[in-house]
Order: C-alpha cells, then sequence, then structure tokens
C-alpha cells in the first residue's frame, strides 16, 4: 500500500473511533465539511453559484466543454451530511476530467427534511438542466449521493421523463436496511464507517418504508436503466451494496460497468489526487464520460 492511502486510512481510522453519529447534526455536518481541505479544485474548471429556485448550487464550467453536455452531481453525507464545500473539488475533478460542465447542489437533508425532500430537489435539478438547453445529460453521486442518483433515475422512469445517458455511482448506498453480507464480513476490515451510519439513514426514510426503491434503489426495476458506471472499495461494510446493484441492474439488460478497487475504502475518489488510486478512478470515469460525449 502506498503511503499516500496509509496517511488517509488513518486519518479515516481517527474519526472512525472519536466520531459518534448520535452526536448533534451540526456537529456532524461540520467535521464532514472539514474533509475538503484533503481535496484539490481544478484549475481548469470556475465555479458559479447559482439558485435552482429554493435550492444552492454551483455551475462547475469547463473551458473546454460541449455547451449541450452537463454532469449533475449529488454529494454523499449519509443524506444528512455533506455539501456544496465538502464535494466541490470532487465535483470539479470530474468536470476536469470528463470535460463536462457539471451542477452540484446542497439538496434538502435529514432530520429537518426527510425523504423525500432531497429526491425532489434532485429531480428539480435535473429539469433545470434540461430547460437549460443541456441535452445530454449524466447524473453522479458518491454514496448516500449515488443513491439518490439512481432513485432519481427511478423516478424519471416511473414518470416517464427522458433519462440520463449514464449514472456514475462511486460506492453507492442501494440499501438503507444495510442487509448486505459486508455489513458483517468487512466490518474490522472498513477504516472509516461502522454499523451506525445506519441513524443517518434511518434520519432519511423517516416513517416511510424503507424498501420503497425511491428509498432504497435496490429494491427498483432497472428495465428502462441508462448504463451505470460502479467504483467501489474492497474494504468497504457497504460493498455489497454495490456488487448487488451490478447483479440486479445486469440481469434486467442494463450495460454495468463494475470496477472493486483492492484495499480502497468508501468513496477513495473523494481523495484524489492525494490518492494515486482515487485519481486514476477519476481518470477512468472521464474517459467514459468523455466516450458518450464524443
Amino acid at each position: 500500500m502506498n503511503w499516500q492511502s496509509l496517511i488517509i486510512r488513518s486519518y479515516l481510522n481517527y474519526i472512525k473511533f472519536t466520531g459518534n453519529y448520535n452526536d448533534p447534526v451540526e456537529k456532524l455536518r461540520k467535521l464532514a465539511d472539514s474533509g475538503a481541505r484533503f481535496c484539490k479544485f481544478p484549475k481548469a474548471v470556475q465555479s458559479k453559484s447559482i439558485r435552482i429556485e429554493d435550492i444552492p448550487a454551483e455551475l462547475l464550467i469547463h473551458q473546454r466543454a460541449d455547451a449541450r453536455s452537463a454532469l449533475l452531481y449529488l454529494h454523499g453525507g449519509g443524506y444528512a451530511l455533506g455539501s456544496i464545500k465538502s464535494h466541490r473539488a470532487t465535483a470539479g475533478q470530474l468536470a476536469e476530467a470528463g470535460k463536462i460542465h457539471t451542477l452540484i447542489i446542497d439538496y434538502r437533508q435529514p432530520p429537518e427534511h426527510p425523504f423525500p425532500a432531497a429526491l425532489q430537489d434532485a429531480l428539480t435539478a435535473y429539469e433545470w438542466l434540461r430547460k437549460n438547453g443541456y441535452e445530454r445529460i449524466m447524473i453522479a453521486g458518491d454514496s448516500a449521493g449515488a443513491g439518490l442518483a439512481l432513485s432519481t433515475v427511478v423516478s424519471l422512469c416511473d414518470n416517464h421523463i427522458p433519462l440520463p445517458l449514464l449514472v456514475i455511482c462511486l460506492s453507492p448506498v442501494t440499501d438503507l436496511e444495510c442487509t448486505g453480507d459486508s455489513m458483517i464480513t468487512n466490518a474490522k476490515l472498513d477504516p472509516w464507517l461502522t454499523a451506525d451510519t445506519k441513524i443517518l439513514f434511518n434520519y432519511y426514510v423517516g416513517g416511510d418504508n424503507v424498501r420503497n426503491p425511491l428509498i432504497s434503489p435496490l429494491y427498483a426495476d432497472f428495465a428502462k436503466f441508462p448504463p451505470i458506471v460502479i467504483h467501489v472499495g474492497t474494504d468497504e461494510i457497504l460493498l455489497s451494496d454495490s456488487t448487488r446493484l451490478a447483479d440486479k441492474a445486469r440481469a434486467a439488460g442494463v450495460d454495468v460497468q463494475l470496477k472493486i478497487w483492492p484495499g480502497m475504502w468508501h468513496i477513495f475518489p473523494f481523495f484524489a489526487p492525494f490518492v494515486p488510486e482515487a485519481a486514476q478512478a477519476i481518470t477512468e470515469i472521464g474517459n467514459v464520460i468523455r466516450q458518450i460525449i464524443d
């Protein structure tokens, strides 16, 4: 393992053993935003703050991007944490690697705003792109944001709205009930997450059915889905969320690219370009985006 990965794993272990998911949400949000210091925003991308109805957003503009193409990026953080601030660099790196304009939003979060608030905001952002001249749209997210991206596509399918050309999932949360085998088999291996992550998921679910496909997209009908790209690490307790998603989508005839990175942890691409594997993952995803645009 390279020294960069060792540093990040040590940092994540510190968070794992000193953090408490029962802490006040505002405290956890500040901790989540502090992770942005490990991330580098690319020089080739410019950021423009906008509002989409009442949703704070940023449009990340690549100087050489196709004017008709856009990526909607939904940040992770267990649905309750994370922000534009914490994930601007990751979204910007995807914008740079894919040479694509990228929209990132601060969707409403639980416990103040449980399901379906975040999903409604994601759909509003997607519709904004469609109404503003973006004909070739892709959607991406990490962790809970990837789960939200999948749920957004489920809703688009249900309502017969034109679908994105691609769904990009970094360590997606697909089963908020946390029934995957890796929750147990990777419990000691995961340097970051614990089963207590479910506390945040429960904030989002509220009183709804956790197996609602708009909440846990693992239970969706994938027959109409566009291609899905998944990047995940071997050392995550949520690994099974990715493998089960890939299996079910493939069984429905969806083109799925699943890459499982040895020795990597949850949403490891977040730590690009510092961690070499993270930088490589961003590059590979960018290549897929450009293949679709070109």
